[in-house]
This record gives C-alpha cells, structure tokens and sequence, in this order.
C-alpha cells in the first residue's frame, strides 16, 4: 500500500513537471510572438502616404522562431575565444559587456558608451568565427538589437562609411550558408537594414538580394513536391516572403523586383501546393506591388487574376480572403490605363469573382476594410457587366486560358460579326489559343480552342492565309491523335473547315453523320 501511495506520488510530480515544462515554453514562444510583431510593425524609413506605405502582417511563430529561442538561451564562452585569440581584447570587451546587459536601457546605455565599436565587433564575430552555433548567436543578437531600436540600423551605416563598404556587406556573405537558421537571420537583418536604414540599398546589392530571394523562393517551391521535411520547408519559404514583405514597402525596391521577373516566381509560388500562410504572404506581396501604378498597369502580362480567384473562392481564412479582394481592388483603382482596368474587370466577371463576392456580402466580417472591398468590388464589377459585349467575354475568357463551351462560342452570329476581330493588336487572341493548343494538358481547353480555330478561317475569308503564316495548321493536325475523343473530334472538323472552301457542303456532310 505504501509502495502504491509513493508510486502515485511520483507520477503526480512527473505530471506536474511536464504541465510546468508546457508553460514555460509557452510563454517564451508567446515573448518571440511579441518581437516578431514588433519587427514588422516598425515604420518605414521615409513615411509615405497611406497607400505607399501599408502595413504589415504577422507571421505565425515557426521552427526557425523556435529556434532563435534556443539560440537566445545558450550565451557563447567569449573568454574561451579569447584565450584561444580568436576575437581580439577590444571585440571580447565590447560583446561582453553588451551581453550582460539585461534590459533595454542597459543596452542602450552600452550602444551610447561604444556605438561605433558595436557594429565593428559583430561584423567582425562574424568575419572570424566560422562555428555555426556561434555565428547564430552573433546574427540573433543583431536582429534583436535592431528589431528593439530601429535606429540602431545607423550603427552599421557609420561603420560602414568609416570602412567605405556598405552596411550589409558582412551579412550577404553569409547567405550562401548551408545552415537554414544562419541564412534565415542574416536575410531578416537585409531587409531591415535596407528598409529601416538611412540610405537605400545601392543598385548591386539589390539586384544581388532580390534574386537571391527569386532564387529561395523558386527552390523552395520544388521542395514542396520533394521528400524533404515539410515543415522546414514551409518555415523557410515563409521566413523569406517575410524579408520579401519588408522590401516591397519601399517603392523603388518594388519596381527593381517587378523588373527582374519578381511577379512570374510570385505566381509559381501561388500555383504551388502551398499552405494559407505562404498563400497570404505572397499575395501580400503582390498587393504591395500593385500600389505602384505602373506595376498595376502592367502586371495583368503574369494574368494573376485566376489563381487569385482561385484563391478566393477555396479560402478558409478571412485573412486570405481580405488580402485577395484588397489586390483585386488595387489593380482596378492603381492602373492608370482604363484598358487594363477592362481587362482586369472582365478577367474578374469571366473567373466568377462576382459569384465569390455575392456569397460573401451574406456573411458578417468585422474588418470594416474587408466589407468595403466587398461592396466597392461587387458594385464596380456589376457595372461592366451591364457594358459587357459579347466579345468582351470572349475576348477575357481567351486571356484567361480558361476556355469553356460558353454560349459565344457556338453562336453562329457572333462568329459572322466577330471572326476578323482576332486579328486585332497584331492576332494576340489567335496567338493565344495557338499557345493554349501548344501547353494546355486540358481536353475541355483543347477542344474548345481547336474548335474556334476552325470558326475563324470559316467565317473569315483569308483566315487560313494567316494560320498558316502563324504555325497554327500543324498544331490542330497533331491534335487530331490525341488520346481524347472531344478533342479528336474538334481537331478533325478544324482541319476539315481549313481544307474545304465550300461551307455549305461541309456542313449537309455534318448533318448527315
């Protein structure tokens, strides 16, 4: 009996220890919470109006925030990298004595007795010691340094005049790390560097870290369909659209990554098999990117509306769905073409964007942001659609890629009034469908647009003159052994209309069959 009580006394201790042990990991995740928040609610460097400067999200505690908790936890033995000579007697003073500072006005106390000698001594931390767990530590401890301050951001920008190098320069190397955490702190230092600093990023470096994040983004996307740990994969793509949100507020770094293809890696990302959290950032960067109104103006090349509505229309979260509508209304108010506002307007009505929204206005959001986005996009779209002709649906259909046996496209007068009008802006709706019939894996896509081939060269008198020209003739042939007995069978009457001239004939055999 004895033995049973003191058995049950210990498990009651176990339990105890363990709801303790949850507890404490609780409240130092929720303290990394808080200084996550904190970072990404830091204002800009230059305050810009409103819609030049949003702000920005929160991103969920994850593995790698875990692990700056850990890192945070185990201070380096700088007295053993002195004695070894490692560090030299003025860096091992200077990090000794910024270390034990405990709260923020002893640090502040330290930056304003040595602020020059602090960025020298984390800069060269890094420079001299290659131990992995070391380096974490040197990198967490800057990224907490300037997430607590940004205007310590000026520390390394001094330095770096004094040196006649730039302020990042000691962090890009670090980039090519094999280490994920290593890479992942030294990328946030970056962005916070070239967004809270005092100088914006010159030209070089951008370029180099814009494509570096084009890069991480685009091998990550791979790793999504490969055997490696989904989390760390997912934790690390959203630690980069993270520095990638940050960047994107300042304007001139918006155009540099419209203008090195940043769009086309955002649009694989969001075509990928990827979670609601990935989903949001990068539409958050696209949203971004569209209050520049030349980006507005053009980024409707990179067709972003289907996958958003998409998007829409499988969202679970409020917060992706307030994102996709708030870029939805972006590129109708920010475009500056009112032909791109059309096009963007009937990509919207043709990907059922106004069904989407129909549904949500029955529903009750308490961000007031999200129930004017609502009404603003429900009324603005509703407009074109009382102006919608029928070659506006078909024409935003065909942009869309997603064909459907709609009612224009077996309209026999529509094709009478409308055949010569795929002719227009140099045959860009011809060319369309022929890049369609070449990538498409769809049977429904290729019937459809080997069926509208057909209809151009019948009703257009020199229609076949101009497949020919284009390519387009050899492409509906090989469809005409495809494994699909729809698409087979549109391909066959397409070559048949470009073959026969006498219409009338054709059409007694059609019947007749």
């Amino acid at each position: 009996m004895q033995f049973l009580c003191y058995f049950d006394m210990h498990v009651l201790y176990f339990y105890s220890f363990i709801i303790l042990t949850k507890q404490l990991v609780h409240q130092t995740l929720k303290m990394s919470i808080n200084t996550e928040q904190s970072d990404l609610l830091q204002p800009s460097r230059a305050p810009a109006p409103k819609s030049d400067n949003p702000p920005l999200s929160i991103v969920p505690t994850n593995t790698l925030q875990a692990q700056a908790v850990a890192v945070r936890s185990h201070p380096v033995n700088w007295q053993s990298y002195l004695q070894g000579q490692m560090i030299s007697p003025e860096d091992f003073q200077v990090i000794r004595e910024y270390d034990q500072a405990r709260t923020k006005e002893e640090r502040n106390a330290v930056i304003e007795r040595r602020g020059d000698e602090c960025a020298r001594t984390f800069i060269s931390l890094m420079v001299r010691i290659s131990k992995e767990q070391t380096v974490r530590y040197v990198l967490t401890a800057v990224d907490d340094m300037i997430a607590e301050d940004p205007q310590r951001t000026n520390l390394f920008f001094e330095f770096a005049k004094k040196t006649r190098s730039s302020p990042w320069d000691g962090f890009i190397n670090l980039l090519n790390r094999q280490d994920k955490f290593i890479v992942h702190q030294a990328s946030r230092i970056i962005a916070k560097l070239a967004c809270w600093g005092r100088d914006n990023m010159n030209k070089k470096d951008l370029t180099f870290y814009l494509n570096w994040i084009k890069h991480q983004l685009s091998s990550e996307i791979v790793n999504f369909h490969g055997q490696s740990g989904m989390s760390e994969v997912t934790d690390f793509t959203q630690s980069i659209l993270y520095c990638l949100q940050m960047m994107l507020r300042i304007p001139e770094y918006r155009m540099a990554f419209f203008q090195a293809d940043g769009v086309t890696t955002l649009m694989h990302v969001l075509h990928s098999k990827c979670g609601f959290q990935v989903q949001y950032q990068a539409i958050f960067c696209v949203w971004l990117m569209a209050f520049t109104p030349e980006i507005a103006t053009n980024i409707n090349r990179y067709n972003p509306v289907p996958v958003l509505a998409d998007i829409l229309g499988e969202a679970a979260k409020e917060k992706v769905t307030r994102i996709v509508l708030a870029t939805f209304r972006n590129f109708i108010e920010k475009a500056e073409d009112p032909d791109v506002v059309k096009i963007m307007s009937l990509a919207m009505i043709h990907c059922k964007v106004l069904k989407n929204l129909e549904i949500l206005q029955d529903k009750q959001f308490v961000d007031e942001d999200l129930e004017d986005d609502i009404e603003y996009l429900a009324e603005h779209l509703a407009s074109c659609l009382q102006d919608l002709s029928s070659f506006d649906e078909y024409s935003s259909e065909i942009k869309s890629g997603r064909l459907e046996w709609s009612p224009v496209h077996k309209s026999e007068k529509f094709w009478r009034e409308n055949a010569i009008r795929l002719n227009e802006k140099n045959h860009e709706l011809l060319k369309i469908l022929t890049n369609l019939m070449e990538t498409s894996q769809e049977a429904q896509i290729l019937a459809v647009a080997t069926h509208d081939i057909g209809e151009y060269v019948r009703h257009y008198p020199r229609g076949k003159k101009i497949i020919d020209q284009l390519g387009i003739k050899q492409m509906v042939m090989q469809l005409l052994g495809h494994e699909d007995s729809q698409v087979k069978y549109n391909a066959l009457i397409a070559v048949q209309k470009l073959m026969v001239h006498n219409w009338e004939y054709l059409g007694k055999q059609l019947v007749s069959v």
